[in-house]
């Protein structure tokens, strides 16, 4: 083991977003900081890329469609904010990344996703 992958063992905590796959929708929820209040946010969309898997800079990308316009948020893998993250629907795709769904509408998402799943 080199030395980085030494201190990764024994600094980084285990990321809850390590076990995601892409073309997964989940729902991630993080806490919000306003003021002196804490909430909870969560979070809806599909997993569109994957990067750098567990290391210290890994990030995953999740993107939704809200009123018609595309929202994509990208969380890193040990944010410490992040409280939990549900697997709503985990269908089997080709394709590492999936950055072609942003030029994608919704009813053309979902015959692939489903296609993908058969």
């Amino acid at each position: 083991m080199n030395k980085l992958q030494i201190f990764q063992a024994k600094h980084m905590p285990e990321g809850k977003l390590k076990d995601l796959q892409v073309g997964w929708t989940v729902k991630v929820f993080q806490k919000i900081k306003e003021g002196d209040k804490t909430r909870t946010q969560a979070f809806e969309g599909t997993v569109i890329a994957k990067k750098h898997g567990i290391e210290a800079g890994g990030t995953i990308t999740v993107r939704k469609v809200s009123n018609g316009i595309g929202v994509e948020k990208v969380f890193p893998i040990h944010l410490p904010s992040i409280e939990k993250v549900q697997v709503l629907k985990n269908p089997r795709v080709r394709r590492a990344k999936l950055y072609y769904l942003r030029d994608k509408t919704s009813r053309e998402i979902k015959r692939k996703v489903k296609q993908s799943q058969d």
